[in-house]
């Protein structure tokens, strides 16, 4: 028995078995209270057609046997069940309590070391590089070179969208103290500031902020312009397009109406 295991909140149950599977080792157990809140998977109803049944599954105090698996109408409902609990997942990780124990995980070297020798073995951190399912797998990020790399498939083989594009850099803005002050290029120590992004955003201090919005306040009139050529030239593209489309389907109907003008006049 493992030592998250003799501590687990789900004793025995799907989620704990679910967390132990090989290929899952960097997914955390997310509380019941949590998995039980509609806030927090009332958005995620009408993205699954078996979602009630799959979270009965997730909730269950059972683990599922040899014959489950084997059974296809019980593995069309574990996946359904394993995407609900990864996105239940990615939305726990963001919490207080959730980041609390990933901290631990990340500073334990849980989720791996950077491959890149420079780096140092520098302890990474999952990320999914898109916020929906079935775009891409799991990889993880080094806060050391800011690059993005496959896992061992031995530690972690799974959806991507069960971490986000967020979480590394989450983490790193709420523990400040866990990141790397540096970061290294080929050959050398580059001493630089640590840039984070949340969101897809950079997260700036204060005067790059007010630089930042009065160089857009003074480019919002040139912009609005561009952007309203482009869609000039777009909708009068469109409409080309289509009167070209009309054009094209008025000769054909009356090439067809000639020759079966001439086939009459053959006939009689």
């Amino acid at each position: 028995m493992s030592e998250e295991s003799q501590y687990s909140e789900h004793p025995g149950g799907w989620i704990e078995w679910f967390c132990q599977l090989p290929q899952n080792q960097y997914l955390t157990e997310v509380d019941s209270e949590f998995i039980q809140d509609p806030n927090n998977y009332g958005h995620l109803i009408k993205q699954f057609n078996l979602f009630q049944q799959a979270l009965q599954m997730i909730l269950s105090s059972e683990q599922p046997d040899t014959l489950d698996l084997e059974n296809e109408k019980f593995l069309e409902l574990y996946t359904e069940a394993s995407d609900i609990y990864g996105l239940l997942h990615q939305a726990f990780i963001q919490t207080p309590k959730g980041l609390a124990i990933m901290r631990e995980r990340f500073l334990n070297g849980r989720f791996g070391h950077c491959p890149r020798v420079l780096c140092e073995k520098q302890n990474t951190i999952p990320i999914g590089l898109s916020e929906s399912l079935k775009t891409s797998r799991i990889k993880v990020y080094c806060p050391r070179c800011k690059e993005a790399y496959a896992p061992r498939k031995s530690q972690a083989d799974f959806d991507g969208a069960y971490f986000g594009r967020s979480f590394p850099m989450l983490l790193l803005l709420t523990y400040p103290d866990v990141h790397p002050k540096f970061t290294i290029q080929l050959g050398t120590e580059l001493f630089t500031p640590f840039q984070p992004t949340l969101y897809g955003f950079k997260v700036r201090d204060e005067k790059q902020i007010q630089q930042t919005s009065t160089q857009l306040q003074s480019q919002l009139p040139q912009q609005q312009q561009q952007q309203q050529q482009i869609i000039t030239e777009h909708t009068n593209g469109i409409v080309e397009k289509e009167n070209h489309h009309q054009q094209e389907k008025q000769n054909a109907e009356q090439e067809s109406k000639q020759q079966k003008k001439k086939k009459k006049n053959k006939k009689q």
